[in-house]
């Protein structure tokens, strides 16, 4: 293995000792000796690629992968889940192999093969290098692109997947926002408890409407605003409360992100009114050099539509709501 550790950049490390236990664990309930040893490799190899993407800045959900229990007993998958890139199939080899193994199950719908080296004692492992597609059951291990570009391949996804997400959030969102059922515990989409944005310092925020009645209902979202300056995003939440049967009385938010102390300047919030097919805005707020939130209250009847827009400079977002 000393002529390819010469050709490939690769990374050897310790397998963590939590994914050593959950393979364990897996390989114990497998029937068969040859299924128990598959699966052993593929959850060690898997533990391991986490362990490292997490340690490079990666966001990794192992919850989202194909080689869950059941999964890993009907096929042989070893793939690792990126948030908002896809699925990453970490194949393992042992110290002798020459080529890898890649079963036909998990040649599609995956972002890339890594070739994950298990030492004989089964607490180390080495990266030896990747391919972004495959077209066979075997891959010769010298033929591996060096690990160095499988790190420069998942930032350039990660690039252009947020060049989607921005580039679909700057236009009006068409999920409508049905705050009717978020009484009943069924929030769209994105939007989130306000303490999942803020620390326990300002998560209690100093609503009015809060007063000596504090049920009511709140919820945030993380708007993209693209690139100004230092600002991405900032935090957009609404809260309200039905005293009425027919009324519920809202008040709208915009906080800066936890990395800001300060909103941009120039942010503009507007509540638009829609009538006759058209939205016309019923009442705004602008932020000037300073301001740590901006905050809109209104009332609303049951079955009435309303808009918020978000304006800087050339960029605008809308969430449309219905009461």
């Amino acid at each position: 293995m000393d002529k390819i550790a010469d050709i490939l950049t690769t990374f050897t490390g310790p397998i963590p000792p939590d994914g050593r236990h959950r393979a364990e664990k897996l390989r114990r309930q497998q029937a068969t000796q040859k299924k128990a040893e598959q699966v052993y490799l593929n959850t060690l190899s898997v533990s391991f690629v986490n362990s490292y993407l997490q340690y490079m800045g990666f966001e990794t959900d192992l919850d989202k992968s194909d080689c869950n229990p059941l999964q890993q007993t009907l096929m042989d998958v070893a793939d690792l889940s990126l948030k908002n890139l896809g699925a990453l199939e970490c194949r393992p080899v042992l110290e002798d192999a020459q080529f890898v193994y890649v079963p036909p199950e998990v040649h599609s719908n995956r972002i890339g093969y890594v070739a994950v080296q298990i030492k004989k004692s089964f607490r180390e492992a080495t990266l030896l290098g990747f391919v972004r597609q495959v077209q066979t059951d075997f891959l010769l291990i010298n033929q591996l692109q060096p690990l160095d570009n499988l790190l420069e391949y998942l930032e350039e996804l990660t690039q252009v997947k947020q060049a989607e997400l921005a580039s679909q959030s700057l236009t009006s969102n068409k999920t409508l926002v049905k705050l009717k059922q978020w009484l009943e515990n069924i929030f769209e989409g994105g939007w989130q408890e306000v303490e999942t944005f803020f620390d326990h310092q300002t998560a209690n925020l100093d609503w009015s409407l809060r007063g000596a009645n504090n049920s009511f209902i709140s919820r945030g979202k993380l708007i993209d605003l693209g690139k100004t300056e230092t600002i991405q995003g900032v935090i957009l939440v609404v809260a309200f409360i039905q005293e009425k049967e027919q009324e519920i009385d809202i008040i709208v938010e915009v906080h800066p992100t936890s990395q800001e102390s300060y909103l941009p300047p120039n942010l503009q919030l507007m509540v638009l009114d829609f009538e006759e097919a058209e939205e016309k805005s019923i009442m705004e707020a602008q932020t000037r050099s300073t301001n740590k939130n901006i905050q809109l209250q209104f009332s609303g009847n049951v079955g009435e539509r309303f808009s918020i827009k978000l304006v800087l400079g050339d960029i605008s977002v809308i969430e449309s709501f219905l009461i």
